[in-house]
């Protein structure tokens, strides 16, 4: 399989995962049957996807990017959708798990095997 193909897998896995974290926040701590079900249906998805990409990306690399991309969407979708405030120290924070996605992408031999 080709690195495109790859990373459009482990990009559908971090679009479901932030998705389902969302959903989470809907939820209101389960009592919302509908931003619930969501959420549980986005997280298998998420691991699916996921899960799948391990077959060609090692797994702490994979987790890496994932995880590092969630956390910055999801803040972004906790900024603009759920009116939470990104303080200076949060934004820096932010940009550095961005700049340690980059690095791992463009530097490391690990990406891909």
């Amino acid at each position: 399989m080709n690195l495109t193909a790859v990373y459009a897998v482990l990009v559908v896995a971090i679009v479901f995962e932030v998705l389902g974290t969302s959903a989470m926040q809907a939820a209101q701590h389960f009592t919302r049957l509908v931003p619930t079900a969501t959420m549980v249906v986005c997280y298998a998805i998420a691991f699916y996807f996921l899960s799948w990409s391990l077959r060609f990306v090692p797994v702490g690399i994979a987790y890496a990017i994932w995880s590092g991309l969630g956390i910055v969407l999801i803040s972004l979708v906790g900024y603009f959708v759920f009116g939470q405030k990104l303080d200076p120290a949060a934004i820096l924070g932010l940009g550095l798990i961005i700049a340690g996605v980059v690095v791992l992408n463009l530097f490391s031999k690990s990406t891909f095997h």
